[in-house]
C-alpha cells in the first residue's frame, strides 16, 4: 500500500475516532436541554457528518480514479508523450503546447471515457487542478453509465 493510501486510511480512521468521541459529547450537550447547549450540540453532530461526508466523497474519487488510471495503463494507452523532470513532475511547456491534442480528443468523442481521463490527466500536468478534477470527474461518471 502506497504512502498516501496509507495516510489517507489513517486519516479516516482519526475522522470516526472524532465524529464518535464528538457524537458522545453532542449528545451530553442536548440532554442538558439548555437552548445553547442544545443548539451546540446540535452543531457537534452536523459539522462532523459534513465532514465525514466530505472525506468520503474525496477517497471514492481517489479510488475510482485511480482504478481508471490502471485500466488505461494496462491498454498501454497512459503515456500523454510530455517529457517529465528527474522527479517526475511533467514539463509545464510541453504539457501546454499538447494540452489542444487532448482538447481535440475530447472533442472528437465526447462519451469516451479514456478522452476525458486523458484531458484530466493532461490539465494536471499543465498545472490546472480544477479543471483536471472536472474532467476526471466526467471520466468516472462516463465509465459507471457504460457499466
Amino acid at each position: 500500500m502506497s504512502g498516501a493510501k496509507v495516510g489517507a486510511v489513517v486519516m479516516a480512521a482519526l475522522l470516526a475516532l472524532y465524529v464518535a468521541l464528538v457524537g458522545w459529547r453532542a449528545v451530553q450537550f442536548v440532554l442538558t436541554g439548555e437552548p445553547v447547549a442544545v443548539a451546540m450540540g446540535v452543531a457537534l453532530i452536523v459539522l462532523p457528518i459534513i465532514a465525514a461526508w466530505a472525506i468520503w466523497r474525496e477517497l471514492a474519487f481517489g479510488i475510482r480514479s485511480q482504478r481508471l488510471v490502471e485500466r488505461l495503463e494496462a491498454e498501454g494507452a497512459l503515456d500523454l508523450g510530455i517529457a517529465v523532470r528527474p522527479s517526475g513532475r511533467p514539463e509545464r511547456g510541453e504539457a501546454d503546447a499538447a494540452f489542444p491534442a487532448f482538447r481535440e480528443a475530447v472533442e472528437a468523442e465526447p462519451d469516451s471515457w479514456r478522452a476525458w481521463l486523458r484531458l484530466g490527466l493532461a490539465y494536471d500536468a499543465a498545472g490546472d487542478r480544477r479543471r483536471a478534477r472536472r474532467a476526471v470527474r466526467r471520466a468516472i461518471e462516463l465509465e459507471r453509465a457504460r457499466g
